[in-house]
């Protein structure tokens, strides 16, 4: 089993500032989960937080950029403890992300990480074994999700609800409705494969309803909706009278 595991609530971060990856690493959650698809995280900017929250004593998930084993290499040398593979369609693409983030023989992977840059030990290659996390969020991926969940290497559907409503042409809310539809096949076959599910969630709220529906690793929160919902409640806490 690995970091993104059943059970467990994560935080997903787009902002590369250090300073706040470090008091996000100490508040509680069980995992973070650095966005470099659709967040500030650059090659420097992955590396810094890499060290951050390796000296924080924080496992963390990446999703990169894009299926390329040089995202996805870069991810695994910053420390990351899983990689989450955005755009997964086929099961030639799931091979590739599995390959990606393994060493010879088992993959292609390149050794390098940063750990003893960083005053660190790198574990030995026979030992690295990063979670494979594949993302459910096409139509076309839905179509072939069972055959990419038996692929040998990946360790985890993670749902991504928005972009998965997109390609299905309905709304969030109608994506999480009803204890059927695409969400039950994503948890049908994770089922079936002996592997586990993992979604987006983005609010509290969501991630009740998400659990309703099967899924109970997920990321509940962004960074800047923990920021804004700690400063509305402190605000209301000060008011006069309060």
């Amino acid at each position: 089993m690995g970091l993104l595991a059943p059970g467990t609530q994560g935080v997903w971060c787009s902002v590369a500032g250090p300073t706040l990856l470090g008091l996000v690493a100490r508040s509680g959650f069980d995992w973070v989960a650095l966005d470099a698809q659709h967040g500030e995280f650059d090659r420097g900017a992955l590396v810094e937080a890499g060290r951050t929250l390796t000296a924080a004593g924080c496992p963390f998930a990446v999703r990169v950029g894009r299926n390329d084993a040089g995202d996805i290499g870069l991810a695994l040398d910053a420390g990351a403890a899983t990689v989450v593979v955005p755009l997964v369609d086929t099961v030639e693409e799931a091979r590739l992300a599995v390959a990606a983030a393994h060493y010879p023989p088992g993959g292609s992977r390149s050794w390098g990480p940063f750990a003893p840059l960083w005053g660190r030990e790198a574990p030995e290659p026979a030992l690295a074994s990063p979670q494979v996390a594949v993302m459910l969020e096409s139509a076309r991926g839905l179509a072939n999700v069972e055959e990419i969940a038996a692929v040998p290497g990946v360790d985890l559907l993670f749902v991504g609800p928005f972009d998965l409503a997109l390609s299905l042409g309905v709304s969030v809310d109608d994506l999480l409705e009803g204890t059927g539809g695409p969400l039950a096949t994503v948890c049908h076959a994770a089922e079936s494969a002996g592997i586990g599910v993992a979604a987006f969630a983005g609010t509290p709220e969501r991630a009740q309803v998400l659990r309703a529906r099967g899924i109970d690793c997920l990321a509940v929160a962004t960074e800047a909706s923990v920021v804004s919902a700690g400063a509305q409640t402190l605000l209301a806490r000060a008011r006069p009278g309060a």
